[in-house]
C-alpha cells in the first residue's frame, strides 16, 4: 500500500481554529473542512440558527464545535474569540478572518462614513482578532497560522466597489505587513476569492443570462464553490503550506479583469 505522507501534511489533527463569519458561505465551508481534517473549531456569527447547523456538521465529522453568537463589528466581541478558543479547547492554532463586507455604491454616492465603515468591518476587526490571538499562537511549539479572506475586487478595479474594494485591498496589504511583523513563528496569508456561489451571488445564480455572462468572462467558465476556498484555507492552515507566508492566494477562476459588470451608467 502506498505511503500517503504528502496527504498527511494536509491534516490538522487536534489543532484548534477560530473562524469568523462562519454561519454560512465561505466561513461555514472553511470551518467544516477544518473539522474534516482533524481540528476543533470555534465558529462565530450573528445567527445562532445558522451556527448550530454548522456546528452539527463539525460534530458529524467527529470534532468539537464551540458556537459564539456575536456581532463581530464589536471589537471586544471579535477579540474575545481567541480567549474563547483557549477556554473551551485549551489552545489556539489557526485564525480565519472571514467576516467582512460592504454594499456596492456608485463612487459619487459613497460617503466618507461608508469608507470608514468598510475599513472597520473588513480590516479593523481582523486586526483586533490577530492581536488577541498572537499570545496564544506563540504558546504553541509550531506557532500558528492566520488567514485573512480578502477579495478579487481588492486587486481588480470595478465600478461601485470604492468602499469594499478599497477595504479588501487594505486587508491584503495588512496581511503582508502582519506577516513581516510576526515572522518566523506565525504565518499570515490571505485568500482572494473570485465569484463564489454563496448567498451573496444568489441574484447571479438565479438569472441564467447573468450567470452565463459571468461564467463566460471567467477563464475556467464556472462560478467557484465554497469548497474551493475551503481547500485553499486548509492548505494555508496546515503543514502543507508551512513555507508560505505574506502571500494572498487568488482563487478566482483565472480572471484578470472584473467578470461582473454592475449597471452603473457613464457620467
Amino acid at each position: 500500500m502506498l505511503d500517503c505522507v504528502i496527504l498527511d501534511r494536509f491534516r490538522i489533527d487536534d489543532k484548534v481554529a477560530v473562524v469568523t463569519g462562519a454561519g454560512r458561505g465561505l466561513g461555514a465551508a472553511i470551518a467544516v473542512a477544518f473539522a474534516e481534517a482533524g481540528a476543533d473549531v470555534v465558529i462565530s456569527a450573528r445567527s445562532e440558527t445558522e451556527l448550530d447547523k454548522v456546528a452539527a456538521r463539525i460534530r458529524e465529522a467527529g470534532r468539537r464545535a464551540k458556537v459564539v453568537v456575536a456581532d463581530l463589528s464589536d471589537l471586544d466581541a471579535v477579540a474575545g474569540l481567541a480567549q474563547a478558543a483557549v477556554d473551551e479547547f485549551g489552545r489556539l492554532d489557526i485564525v480565519v478572518n472571514n467576516v467582512g463586507g460592504a454594499l456596492p455604491r456608485p463612487l459619487l454616492d459613497t460617503k466618507p462614513k461608508h469608507l470608514t465603515a468598510a475599513f472597520d468591518f473588513n480590516v479593523t476587526t481582523a486586526h483586533a482578532l490577530v492581536v488577541a490571538s498572537v499570545p496564544h499562537l506563540l504558546a504553541n511549539d509550531d506557532g500558528g497560522s492566520i488567514i485573512n479572506i480578502t477579495s478579487t475586487v481588492g486587486r481588480l478595479p470595478g465600478r461601485a466597489f470604492a468602499a469594499y474594494g478599497t477595504a479588501k485591498a487594505a486587508l491584503a496589504h495588512y496581511t503582508k505587513v502582519a506577516a513581516m511583523d510576526l515572522n518566523p513563528r506565525i504565518r499570515v496569508n490571505g485568500i482572494a476569492p473570485g465569484s463564489i456561489l454563496t448567498s451573496a451571488l444568489e441574484i447571479v445564480a438565479g438569472d441564467d443570462g447573468m450567470r452565463s455572462a459571468v461564467e463566460d468572462a471567467t477563464p475556467l467558465h464556472r462560478l467557484g464553490d465554497p469548497d474551493d476556498i475551503a481547500a485553499a484555507a486548509l492548505y494555508l492552515a496546515s503543514a502543507a503550506g508551512s513555507y508560505v507566508t505574506g502571500k494572498v492566494l487568488e482563487v478566482d477562476g483565472g480572471i484578470i479583469a472584473p467578470n461582473l459588470d454592475l449597471p452603473i451608467p457613464d457620467l
